[in-house]
């Protein structure tokens, strides 16, 4: 079953939540960032989920000072009265509107057992030196300032709870410069926090969206301060703030997710000739007139090559249909192609790839492929995991390649913080 904690959470107050609030730690790198901020309110959230930003760039982003002056920042935002307190322990809902879309969340804390035993289903490998810093900041911070992004099957007793809430104003709504509009209602009422904690009951499983290296993080704190209470000679009760982190449940049926594209550094020494004849071993490369927006089908992979764009065509045979994980675009791409010839090596740690999340579109490939001192050799165009692909490779225990999914919209951070005392 799925559990849900309320919690007292740390929120902006709603007058000031659209300069706090601010995107995902990793949707931003340290550059884009820094510009960010140079233009942004002195209350935005990216000073305490990248802090690097308020440090001089030749120090690294995992420097210790790094994760010392994200602890400091995050003190500050609540010293100010920027973040405050709730006074009663709370679910919340959170609303997000993209254009036509529209999804709602249960946010809350969720336990790390489920993590430790498989309830909360990841699909995708992280990355090590990712999981490594956002474990250091948590731990360092005692927070988690980033909610991880889970989904389940949906469930028509919450859906009708989370209904009966957004029938009242949100306690805190705003438009974000990206258009997105974001809501948060507080659940106070004890005996509806019951209700959906009984609802959820109901729920076999949940499974990470968005956020592996977040949910990944998270369990080793978890685990950590576990340790040093055991040590202290603490009794667990499993109800600690540090036993849960945060996260935000969708039902699976709202969710909207776009393709993760990759580019790659070089041909492997490859003339781009020899590198298209390779290429024909297992896929059908068929030249485009101009630079496409989406790859409709599965098994077709655009690819720009020093601004011309091409369609690799999946052949028959050189996949394996049924293999849930095997038989997904991202896995074909790697196994014919991005392996064998572009050599990529292990692409948790391998840094001649790099991944471009899907709302940055083809435009965004043709860019990174054609311009700089220093172009990237070749950008891949992917069809969209969907999220019955996801939930399938979850069920059956298997992992996806890094970065195969990416979610729309994503979740603000700062709207909602989680103290782990």
């Amino acid at each position: 079953m799925v559990r849900v904690q309320p919690f007292n959470a740390y929120r902006p107050p709603p007058e000031i939540a659209r300069e706090v609030a601010a995107p995902p730690y990793d949707v931003l790198d340290s550059d884009e960032a820094r510009d960010a901020c140079s233009r942004l309110s002195t209350k935005t959230f990216l000073r305490v989920n990248k802090p690097e930003v308020d440090l001089p760039t030749h120090i690294s982003q995992y420097d210790t000072a790094v994760y010392e002056k994200g602890r400091e920042n995050l003190q500050e935002f609540i010293g100010a009265g920027w973040l405050r307190r709730d006074a009663t322990p709370c679910l919340y809902i959170y609303a997000q509107i993209m254009g036509d879309h529209v999804q709602h969340g249960i946010c809350a804390g969720v336990p790390v057992e489920e993590y430790a035993m498989g309830l909360i289903k990841r699909h995708e490998k992280t990355q090590v030196k990712k999981e490594n810093d956002r474990t250091r900041l948590t731990y360092v911070q005692n927070a988690n300032v980033g909610p991880v992004f889970l989904t389940y099957r949906d469930n028509a007793a919450v859906n009708s709870i989370v209904n009966q809430v957004i029938a009242s104003p949100p306690e805190t709504e705003f438009v974000a410069d990206d258009g997105i509009g974001h809501k948060v209602w507080p659940v106070r009422d004890p005996y509806m926090v019951r209700d959906l904690q009984r609802a959820f009951a109901a729920v076999p499983c949940s499974y990470i969206a968005d956020g592996h290296h977040r949910s990944a993080s998270a369990f080793r704190v978890g685990e950590m301060k576990i340790k040093e209470a055991i040590a202290r000679g603490d009794i667990i009760t499993g109800e600690e703030p540090f036993t849960h982190f945060l996260a935000v449940l969708f039902p699976a049926s709202e969710l909207r997710i776009m393709e993760y594209n990759r580019v790659v550094k070089d041909l492997n020494g490859h003339t781009r000739e020899a590198f298209l004849e390779l290429a024909t071993r297992c896929f059908d490369v068929t030249p485009l007139a101009e630079r496409p927006q989406n790859m409709a089908q599965r098994r077709h992979v655009g690819m720009c090559v020093g601004g011309d764009w091409f369609e690799l065509a999946a052949k028959p045979g050189s996949y394996e249909e049924t293999d849930p994980v095997k038989g997904l675009d991202v896995q074909v791409l790697y196994d014919n192609l991005l392996s064998p010839v572009l050599g990529i090596g292990n692409p948790r740690t391998d840094e001649r790839i790099k991944f471009v999340g899907g709302i940055r579109g083809s435009a965004e490939l043709e860019r990174l492929t054609t311009s700089g001192s220093e172009p990237w050799a070749v950008g891949f165009l992917m069809h969209p995991v969907s999220i019955e692909e996801v939930m399938s490779v979850s069920d059956a225990d298997m992992l996806m390649a890094p970065k195969a999914t990416w979610f729309e919209p994503k979740l603000r951070s700062g709207l909602v913080v989680r103290l782990l005392d």
